[in-house]
């Protein structure tokens, strides 16, 4: 399948290039999250994996374009712009939304092109199977809007309060709530590659039982580690994460 080059790098941010790499790890920002935010992982991580971090519509080098407010379409769009990436051995770690595009975005790539990543790594997202139990908050007025943005303590304090800021981000934002919010699960067979979730242990959206209920999802292994901090642990914790993720990477690939 051939692809427009300059559209290829505008979606894949790689911190560290390194065409040399035995693994591709590509990662998947929460809603409202740039690319930017996996910018320091490759200081983390074993040299022979390179960092390819997913820079969605509305945000970074694709601010131009329009941002996706339905699931199918962006991650049809992520399939085709990563595809020429897949030619060697690669793994998905999505945080919140991008815990949710991550998992479709498998099970896409195995229907259109039959391939499987070597490990799915969730982090702070319920499984796909468990409904939400909140109202949705993508179609709120602004002020409402911005309260709900307040209390999930994702968006800085000075991007709040700073209204010309606000007007930049909060269309990216309703898109990716609403991503989340109008997504419908459709039950199909389990992975069959590992999947691995990570949670906060004092994130007040996703509890335990929400995160351990993704094991449903794979007939491989499944693992669940908790670590401190809240619904963002990813920063907090983004040391002790990493070292746990690298290990469940095929050790043979890291030598």
């Amino acid at each position: 399948m051939k692809t427009n080059t300059s559209n290829i790098n505008s979606w894949i941010f790689s911190p560290k290039p390194n065409p040399q790499a035995d693994l591709r790890l590509f990662c998947f920002p929460y809603a409202g999250g740039s690319s930017l935010i996996f910018r320091t992982w490759p200081d983390y991580l074993p040299p022979s994996i390179e960092v390819c971090a997913i820079e969605i519509p509305g945000r970074g080098r694709q601010l131009k374009l329009s941002p996706f407010s339905r699931i199918e379409p962006l991650v049809d769009a992520i399939a085709s712009a990563i595809n020429p990436y897949l030619d060697k051995p690669f793994a998905l770690f999505g945080h919140s939304m991008g815990g949710l595009v991550s998992f479709e975005l498998t099970r896409l790539l195995h229907k259109k092109y039959g391939i499987v990543p070597v490990h799915l790594f969730i982090s702070g997202r319920r499984a796909p199977q468990v409904p939400n139990s909140k109202p949705p908050i993508h179609n709120l007025a602004e002020p409402a809007f911005i309260e709900e943005l307040r209390h999930l303590n994702g968006t800085p304090r000075e991007v709040l309060e700073n209204a010309e800021l606000m007007q930049l981000f909060l269309p990216i934002l309703r898109a990716d709530f609403a991503v989340l919010e109008t997504y419908i699960y459709k039950p199909e067979p389990p992975l069959e590659c590992p999947i691995t979730v990570f949670g906060g242990l004092q994130d007040s959206e996703v509890g335990c039982d929400e995160l351990q209920a993704w094991q449903e999802q794979t007939n491989a292994d499944f693992n669940l580690h908790m670590f401190p901090g809240d619904h963002f642990f990813l920063h907090s914790s983004q040391s002790v994460l990493l070292e746990k993720l690298a290990k469940y990477l095929p050790q043979q690939l890291l030598a």
